[in-house]
Formats: C-alpha cells, structure tokens, sequence
C-alpha cells in the first residue's frame, strides 16, 4: 500500500513539474516573440527617422509692420545684376593682379634679400587668391573673365586693358628680369610702390563711378585699398633701408 501511494505521489509530481516547465518555455517563448516584436517596431520608427526628408524652411522678413512670408523651397535666390563699372573694375583688376604676381616669381632667382622675399611671398599669395575670387565673382553673374577688345573703356586716364593705372610697361620689366641682387631689390620696390598706387586708382575710378554697389565687391575693393596702402608703407621703409619693426 505504502509503495503504491509513493508511485502515484511521484506520478503526480513529474506531471507538475512537466506543467511547469512547459508553462516556463511558453512564458519564454512569449517574451521573447515580444521582444523581437518590439526591436521590429522599433527598427522601422528609427529608419523612418533617418530616411524621412528634411525641407529647408525659409523665412523671407516683412516690412516694418508686416508679417514674415515662408518662401516654397523651390524659390532661389538670384544676385543682384552686375553694373558695368563693377564688372570693368573686376576684369581690370585680373590683369592688373597678374602683373604683380608675375614680378614677384622674378624674386627667388634674383635676390637674397630675405625681407623682400618675405614681402613676395605674401604679395604673391594674397594676390593669386584675390584673382580666383574676382574670376569665381564674374563667373557667378556670367560675365567674361577678360573683356572684350571690342569694349569701349571708360576709365579716366583711358589706359587700355593691356596696361591699368600703375602697370609696367614692357621696358620696366625687361629691366627688371635682367637686374640682380640690390639694383634688382630697388627696382622691384619702386616698381611694386608704382604698381599698388596704380589699385589704389582703380579702387578711386571704382567708387566715383558709383560702382561698387554689391556688398561682396565693396569688401573687396576697400580691402584691396587698406592692404596695399600698408604694403606701399612697408615697401617706402625698405627703400629708406629702415627696419620694419620700427616706429615712424
């Protein structure tokens, strides 16, 4: 008798514990189709974030008084058309950049004289930069880097595009190939001074002809006359053979 209520006390127990463990693999079972539900979910919410397309917003202000307007992001913005003085001023000036920067390349295989070379390099540098942003400014409102032969010009002192305000002529740098060591220094210091006096009347024709209007150009034309206004001071003091770091 006793035998016999163990095997159905032991019967009974595997039964449970079966019930148990198939209850646990089921509850496992649930969290983990869950979980995979919820990684699905959010999965699709975080690859909608990063595919969805963002629209620029643009906000044109109102007159005083106004409300604001939201422009379609169709809607471009154009530059303000070109006036002729500006574009002559800026074809001008390519020309006038370049002569600058082919008389510095004369400098390493001309002199020694390390100021000047220090000079040179930054003459040379900011004025080949100063010739791709003219280049970039003409091309963003279709104008000619060059002008036209063809094209009347209308600065005052009725120098031709072959030969701006300050320029060398030819002899000048027929001279100045053949110079070397101090009479090279001097003729490229009096040369240059010449040359940048030459911007600073480009710069002068430019305003008084009411050009200069377009904001980018104005920054640029007042930097050119501030800058080579400080180069001509430097170049006067090396020609007097005075030492840059001191004080007038």
């Amino acid at each position: 008798m006793f035998n016999y209520l163990r095997h159905i006390r032991l019967h009974y127990l595997r039964c449970v514990g079966n019930i148990r463990v198939r209850s646990s693999v089921a509850a496992c079972t649930c969290l983990l189709a869950a979980a995979s539900t919820l990684a699905s979910l959010f999965s699709v919410r975080v690859c909608a974030q990063q595919t969805a397309p963002t629209s620029p917003v643009v906000v044109q202000p109102g007159a005083p008084g106004k409300p604001t307007r939201t422009l379609p992001p169709t809607m471009r913005a154009k530059l303000p058309p070109a006036s002729p003085a500006d574009v002559q001023f800026m074809q001008g000036m390519i020309v006038h950049h370049a002569q600058a920067v082919e008389m510095t390349a004369l400098i390493e295989s001309h002199t020694e004289n390390k100021d000047l070379r220090t000079l040179g390099a930054r003459i040379s540098r900011s004025q080949a930069d100063e010739i791709k942003f003219m280049q970039r400014w003409l091309s963003a409102r279709g104008q000619p880097i060059s002008q036209s032969p063809h094209m009347p010009h209308t600065h005052k002192s009725h120098h031709s595009m072959a030969l701006m305000p300050g320029m060398l002529t030819a002899e000048q740098m027929e001279a100045l190939g053949k110079a070397r060591g101090e009479e090279f220094d001097n003729l490229f210091l009096r040369g240059m001074i010449q040359h940048h006096d030459g911007a600073l009347i480009m710069v002068k024709d430019l305003f008084d002809q009411e050009g200069g209007q377009d904001a980018e150009l104005f920054n640029f034309a007042t930097d050119v006359d501030s800058g080579q206004r400080a180069e001509i001071r430097v170049m006067q003091r090396m020609l007097e053979k005075k030492p840059l770091g001191d004080k007038e």
